[in-house]
């Protein structure tokens, strides 16, 4: 059926039945055999001869190599000297169009896919149309296309520039694709001409180097080592860095006198179905010392602890959680030009978020399909850490719950943010007490620098006197961040443009899509305000076909029914339960309290149980206050999670969070529980059943016969029933 529709597609058949080898031959198909001990390179063999990753091998119809060309410039150059009848081969094949694929030329592959051999009066004629488009394309690639650095000649005009022949990674794949896609929207271009839409200025140092740093420094077996994060780092740090690389970034960062960030872009990460999303270490360079060579030491000090993340627990736990194995993993490295602007002795941008176009908390007259943003003052990491930020629908930017009062706006507003220190760099930089990737951020109050343009553009103003909010950051009062000038009074048309944008990517990627993105209001000078996009990866919708039916028996025997729930299906698989009680709970030792799940969580996992985990907040913040920071590898055994609400603590979920795109792309249960409306929670079920095992702050339970979870994934209602059914 599939060579029906499209007679070129390759097809790859695999089986551990040598007779399916006759009949794949048929179809016609490549047939691998399972049971091959070298069935690694016999898949890698097929990705380069037909999916065309490899070098363009011109062939005659007989299978005879007439040559071969590693890039654009090579096919053009070329291509004039081939004979007619190799050209004409590969052009019925479509192997012109599938090699360009393979190179991220999207828009010249999709160009020439549907124009056929036959179209032409002659071969000459042919030739003519694929050198005249390829010499095209190389003219306009300087934007929207990845350009291949040639040593010691980088242009500093170059949008999207490449070091090495290995792969760009998750991450950076994304960016070529929303970079490309830019380039060709001219009608997003129009409708927002006064504003800078662009992925920023961006380098990728391919797994080509990451290879060969492992490979010198015999770093492979850290992956089957009992090393601690710390100790991993300090290997790396202490590791040669290959010398022709030293000497590459040196000139680059002759051009670049901006701040950088340097970005993990591994193989695995930013996948549909398991993104490995917040799982590396990103971290931010000032880059403005007036020594290169300190300068360079310190781009290459941060790429070594993006390299050495690769390998540390986190990654390890999550790998665990799906089909990949972390020893296959590999990195490369995005160095990118950081958005916003200086104010004083720090750098940020005026509003920096995450927008989705699927939205698994919908309220109101909202519709899952017509998304969901979270945006904050500052840089990213307050949004995708899960700390507060302003949750609203670009379709309907004044619809904020949370905001529907004045002390509603007082409790959920955004009171500090993250900048990038441009004065003092820690002179510790990768020792092993400065590992974090925050080591040179700072976490500045709204309160300390009411002055700075953005925060008095974003902010309104209370007045205790009044117990009022006026939509103005001038006055007396207090400084409030609600954003009113953006999205009430569109001094910025952020809705509108997050829209535009999640529709081009979700066309583009055939699935819904994630954004992160920054913005850079200028408050001074004729520049045009820049709208950044960051990174793009699609996100994992399993609602699955299986119908769920969920009635009022259903709920009464219920000891935990939510109406804001994500998954889809019935299961009967967990009967442990580790609890986190509302009663006893202290915001105070969130900390305390995911280190005890953490123990939990290994003992369970070395039972192969999965387990229930029920607590108040949001889990996975790494807000303290706001819930229970638990990191993957602390929870890397959890089959459902429940997330409950404390009088102590009241938390908005937060969709933007890595963890949250982590938890729905792994089918991780996950039930949000208020105490508002119909959702409920049977504390005194629960209370009545034998502790197996108590800590400080929980306890943990073991059933005689398994839970029975079932979710309707098309309702977002789930039931907990305490006896499987």
């Amino acid at each position: 059926m599939v060579k029906q529709e499209t007679p070129d597609l390759p097809v790859l058949v695999l089986s551990s039945e040598e007779h399916n080898r006759s009949r794949a031959e048929t179809v016609p198909a490549v047939f691998l055999n399972k049971g091959s001990p070298s069935l690694h390179s016999e898949i890698r063999q097929f990705f380069k001869n037909s999916l065309g990753f490899g070098d363009f091998v011109f062939r005659s119809p007989e299978g005879k190599e007439v040559a071969r060309a590693t890039n654009l410039r090579e096919m053009q150059r070329i291509l004039p000297s081939i004979p007619d009848e190799v050209v004409y081969y590969h052009a019925l094949r479509n192997d012109f169009s599938s090699w360009l694929m393979a190179r991220s030329e999207i828009m010249l592959a999709t160009k020439l896919k549907p124009v056929k051999a036959s179209e032409f009066e002659s071969v000459r004629d042919l030739k003519l149309f694929l050198i005249n488009s390829i010499q095209n394309r190389r003219k306009g690639r300087q934007k929207g296309i990845i350009a291949e650095l040639v040593p010691g000649q980088y242009d500093p005009d170059s949008d999207f520039v490449k070091i090495g022949k290995g792969s760009l990674g998750g991450k950076a794949r994304g960016l070529a694709f929303m970079s490309t896609g830019l380039k060709e929207n001219r009608e997003l271009q129009n409708q927002f001409e006064g504003i800078d839409i662009h992925v920023p200025q961006t380098l990728v140092i391919t797994t080509e180097a990451f290879d060969e740093f492992v490979q010198k420094n015999n770093l492979k077996d850290v992956v089957n080592s009992d090393l601690t994060d710390p100790e991993i780092s300090a290997k790396f740090l202490r590791a040669d860095f290959p010398g022709w690389l030293q000497e590459e970034l040196e000139r680059i960062l002759v051009q670049m006198a901006y701040p950088l960030a340097v970005r993990s872009s591994s193989l695995l990460e930013d996948a549909q179905f398991q993104p490995f999303a917040g799982i590396y270490r990103t971290y931010m360079l000032p880059n403005q010392h007036r020594q290169l060579k300190l300068r360079r030491q310190r781009l290459i000090q941060a790429i070594k602890l993006v390299y050495a993340s690769t390998y540390m627990a986190a990654p390890r736990s999550y790998a665990k959680s799906t089909m990949h194995r972390i020893e296959d993993e590999k990195m490369a490295v995005v160095i990118q030009q950081l958005t916003g602007a200086r104010y004083g002795e720090y750098f940020y941008p005026a509003i920096s978020g995450v927008a989705q176009s699927y939205n698994f908390y919908p309220v109101s007259h909202m519709k899952p399909e017509e998304g969901i943003a979270h945006i904050a003052l500052g840089l990213g990491r307050t949004v995708v850490e899960g700390s507060t930020s302003l949750r609203f629908s670009p379709k309907y930017p004044q619809l904020m719950p949370q905001f529907s009062a004045v002390d509603d706006i007082l409790r959920n507003s955004q009171r500090s943010f993250y900048a990038l220190n441009m004065v003092e760099f820690p002179e510790d930089f990768g020792s092993p007490t400065q590992l974090e990737d925050d080591v040179t951020l700072v976490k500045l109050d709204i309160d300390t620098v009411p002055g700075h343009p953005p925060v008095r553009h974003l902010s309104s103003m209370y007045s205790p006197q009044e117990h009022r909010i006026r939509d103005t950051g001038g006055g007396q009062g207090h400084p409030v961040l609600t954003f009113a000038t953006v999205l009430k009074y569109q001094s910025f048309p952020l809705p509108d443009l997050l829209n535009s944008v999640l529709e081009m990517g979700r066309r583009g990627m055939g699935c819904p899509v994630e954004i992160e993105f920054s913005v850079n209001l200028p408050f001074y000078g004729d520049r045009k305000p820049e709208f950044s996009l960051l990174q793009i990866r699609p996100m994992a919708i399993s609602h699955h076909n299986r119908k769920v039916q969920i009635d009022r028996e259903d709920i009464e025997s219920a000891f935990c029914y939510s109406t804001m729930a994500l998954g889809n299906g019935k299961f009967s698989d967990i009967a442990d339960i580790v609890l986190v009680h509302p009663d006893t709970f202290d915001p105070a030792h969130t900390v305390e309290i995911a280190a005890e799940i953490g123990k939990f969580n290994s003992m369970l996992t070395a039972q192969n149980r999965k387990y229930l985990l029920i607590g108040p907040g949001r889990w996975g913040s790494a807000d303290r206050w706001l819930g229970i920071p638990v990191s993957w590898r602390e929870i890397s055994g959890v089959g459902a999670i429940v997330e409950t609400t404390a009088e102590n603590l009241k938390a908005e979920p937060s969709q933007g969070s890595h963890f949250f795109h982590n938890i729905t792309s792994l089918g991780i249960s996950y039930l949000n529980t208020t105490d508002t409306g119909e959702d409920f929670i049977d504390w005194q079920w629960l209370d009545s059943l034998a502790v197996r095992e108590k800590s400080a702050h929980l306890k943990y339970i073991r059933l005689d016969s398994p839970l029975t979870l079932k979710i309707d994934g098309k309702t977002s209602r789930a039931v907990l029933l305490k006896s499987s059914q």
